[in-house]
């Protein structure tokens, strides 16, 4: 019984978190995500990027790990030049480049500069709505330690 319980949980979660969304009322969200056009073969690589790739149906969570990432971008890096936070929606034909640069099949948070890329998804999906200043201090720690290099 556990375990029906357990894999129908997880088959709930999965859906709400990763499926792509058929009702038509998020068109007007998705058309004002910037899409990244032959990102893979023009990033600097002297910048940092942070990449939150995602689909259109998104959770609690999914949400949260935006909302932590890009409040954390803009306050601590707002004027630096060197780095960028760029959301990506994965099932948009015009991210397909990076979305298989870097093999992303679900939602996705990672820290990119140059070829070097530390994926951070995991640590982002347990602490964004619970403890959002640990993700924030790994997000700073990741970004300095890019930014050093």
């Amino acid at each position: 019984m556990k375990k029906l319980l357990f894999v129908l949980f997880a088959a709930f979660v999965s859906n709400a978190c990763f499926s792509e969304n058929a009702n038509k009322a998020n068109t007007s969200e998705t058309s004002s995500k910037t899409t990244i056009e032959n990102s893979a073969e023009s990033l600097d690589s002297e910048m940092v990027y942070v990449y939150y790739f995602h689909g259109k149906q998104r959770c609690k969570t999914c949400m949260a790990v935006e909302q932590v990432t890009q409040e954390t971008i803009d306050q601590l890096y707002g004027n630096n030049q060197k780095v960028r936070y760029k959301e990506v929606l994965f099932d948009e034909v015009a991210n397909k480049a990076l979305v298989e640069k870097y093999a992303v099949t679900w939602s996705t948070l990672l820290v990119v500069k140059g070829g070097d890329y530390t994926d951070i998804t995991r640590q982002a999906f347990a602490n964004a709505r619970n403890n959002p200043e640990t993700l924030k201090n790994l997000l700073k720690s990741e970004i300095e330690k890019r930014i050093l290099d």
